[in-house]
């Protein structure tokens, strides 16, 4: 199923200006974990920062389908565990990992903004 609803928040961002602003974050966060990959050996619980990484990105691929699916409570409930899971993962490197925590940043910020947009969705059709 495609997401064909004619609402959109006023606060939505043009179509044409999605693709390449997640261009852009799914190569810092691939530069991110290359990096913290890099320093597995300095950052403490390293796996464990992966799997919440690797958590989040499994969210992020399956929240499309969902949210055109107009399951909006469950894509919400997804976004917020990518953000949570995101929060982690930049916490645990950033110290030993500076630069693969501060990657996500701009990722973290982007996946709050489509909570928002998915809030709306959700509040408009509940």
């Amino acid at each position: 199923m495609t997401f064909t609803s004619e609402y959109e928040p006023f606060f939505q961002p043009p179509g044409w200006i999605v693709g390449p602003i997640w261009l852009i974050l799914y190569t810092c966060l691939a530069i991110s974990i290359f990096s913290a990959w890099e320093k597995r050996t300095e950052i403490k619980m390293p796996y464990v920062a992966f799997m919440f990484f690797f958590a989040q990105l499994a969210l992020n691929l399956l929240w499309v389908e969902v949210f055109n699916s107009e399951e909006y409570l469950r894509s919400l409930l997804m976004l917020i565990f990518m953000i949570i899971f995101t929060i982690i993962y930049a916490y645990m490197t950033y110290n030993k990992a500076r630069t693969a925590s501060q990657l996500v940043w701009p990722y973290i910020a982007w996946i709050s903004f489509a909570a928002m947009i998915n809030t709306a969705y959700f509040l408009e059709f509940s």
